[in-house]
């Protein structure tokens, strides 16, 4: 099966510490081990936003500081990538393409943020429609797509399962202010929508949980199925 993982930076590196890294090397070698396809896209989290506090402080643009933001998330990527060491190509990729020629080679391509103005969830979206991947898994810092910001709402129910088109709409009555918790963007959803790529939001603090989803399609988190 061909899997497109993202990661967010929250997930991934919240004090850089090693140790959750490390883990999340080995659940990608594991399911590497057991034939899968993969690739991954990792987020900046919140050494990105302190960057781009700072910058935005110092005068620079909107443009410049999604610049900022994806420097990061490719320093975050550099990170996975040493604990992969062999098993992933050798450098962040900075295009599709080259994440493609990654995976052809037998590579494990890590992808960080691609264009001013697109988020990581919509890199990853992308990426899985780019190559026609079989599951596309969001480990977020969040157990699943809710109806409302859980960290705000005490009463926010969350989904098991959607269709891609609700997920849009959800989506889209969400506020999507920096700083919003909803565990997708509005692009990213309606890219999913359009490919018909079956996606997983789960929490991924453990990365175990992502190996279960993809090895066992065991989880616990929102299913966004292809389609209406």
């Amino acid at each position: 099966m061909k899997v497109v993982v993202s990661v967010g930076g929250s997930v991934l590196a919240p004090d850089l510490e090693p140790d959750r890294v490390a883990d999340y090397a080995t659940v990608l070698q594991d399911l590497d081990d057991r034939g899968h396809t993969l690739a991954t896209v990792v987020g900046g989290g919140p050494t990105a936003r302190e960057y781009i506090g700072t910058a935005r402080e110092l005068g620079a643009n909107e443009i410049e500081l999604d610049q900022l933001g994806i420097a990061v998330t490719r320093l975050n990527g550099r990170l996975l990538i040493a604990a992969l060491d062999d098993r992933a190509a050798p450098t962040p990729a900075e295009s599709y393409e080259s994440g493609r020629e990654a995976i052809r080679r037998g590579d494990i391509p890590v992808l960080g943020g691609v264009v001013a103005a697109q988020t990581t969830d919509a890199v990853a979206a992308a990426f899985a429609e780019y190559v026609d991947a079989d599951l596309l898994v969001y480990a977020t810092s969040v157990p699943g797509v809710f109806d409302a910001d859980p960290n705000e709402d005490a009463d926010a129910t969350r989904f098991d399962s959607l269709g891609a088109d609700e997920l849009v709409d959800i989506i889209a009555g969400m506020e999507m202010d920096a700083g919003s918790n909803a565990p997708v963007d509005l692009l990213a959803a309606k890219v999913i929508k359009r490919s018909g790529i079956r996606a997983v939001v789960l929490d991924g603090t453990d990365p175990e949980r992502v190996a279960r989803a993809v090895a066992d399609d065991e989880f616990d988190g929102t299913e966004i199925r292809p389609g209406a």
